[in-house]
């Protein structure tokens, strides 16, 4: 009788991995990229190939590590409790889905067709899980002091924000607190829906003051103005930057 051969599954790949590498601004190896972008559905369709769930845990610890030595040294003044809710802040599944979508990563993903269908791409806990992986695949490529420089470059909006607000990240009650304070009035949003009902896309504008300060897009209206809420608050603290060193420099 002649014995029966294994059968490999199908080996997936990442379309435009270098797009990727260009936003993290870091290389990858091929091999761990594959995997990062791999979910489970997508493994188990394919006949149980491996999945992105080691390197998400290895992404996390690699995070935890980083940015709680990041918050350790920068904030010598703030208790454990401070901390706490700042590094929870920084790493929270919302926070992390933020920056997945800013890299795009969902483009990427490796989904089955029944996740796939139901938007699974930018579903913040897929969102949040992938970007563990792919920090996995950096450090595990680059080692730890390249990971570092990358996430505090990714995170460093939702480094700034958790140090004023702690666990309470959001993107919207920062914006309107810091127009606010600027005397600038409540931000506005805009937003328009375009797409069948199953695979809808939004897009969010805000305005302040009659002017536009950031967009965000997303299967949902309030990731979508969650995104422009947080563009719009770095430019706004940027502009507030630059008004006071032109205040001050007037002032000499």
């Amino acid at each position: 009788m002649a014995r029966s051969r294994r059968v490999e599954p199908p080996r997936p790949r990442v379309d435009s991995l270098a797009a990727v590498e260009e936003r993290l601004g870091v290389g990858i190896d091929p091999e761990l990229a594959v995997l990062a972008f791999t979910h489970r559905s997508f493994a188990h369709e394919a006949g149980g190939i491996p999945t992105n769930e080691r390197l998400e845990f290895l992404g996390d610890s690699v995070l935890g590590v980083v940015i709680t030595d990041h918050l350790f040294r920068s904030r010598p003044d703030s208790s454990e409790g401070e901390l706490a809710k700042m590094r929870a802040a920084c790493v929270s599944q919302r926070a992390l889905a933020v920056v997945a979508r800013e890299l795009r990563l969902g483009e990427h993903l490796l989904l089955g067709k029944g996740e796939s269908a139901t938007g699974g791409r930018d579903k913040d806990s897929i969102l949040s899980d992938t970007l563990e992986a792919v920090i996995g695949a950096v450090y595990l490529t680059n080692g730890l002091e390249v990971v570092r420089d990358v996430l505090l470059r990714l995170l460093g909006p939702s480094l700034a924000v958790a140090a004023e607000l702690g666990a309470g990240l959001d993107w919207k009650t920062s914006l309107q607190e810091l127009s606010a304070e600027l005397g600038l009035g409540a931000p506005l949003y805009d937003v328009d829906g375009v797409g069948p009902d199953h695979d809808r896309r939004f897009t969010a504008h805000v305005v302040i003051a009659e002017r536009v300060w950031g967009s965000g897009t997303g299967s949902a209206k309030k990731h979508a103005e969650q995104e422009a809420a947080r563009t719009a608050y770095a430019a706004l603290r940027e502009y507030a930057a630059a008004s006071a060193a032109a205040s001050s420099a007037a002032d000499s």
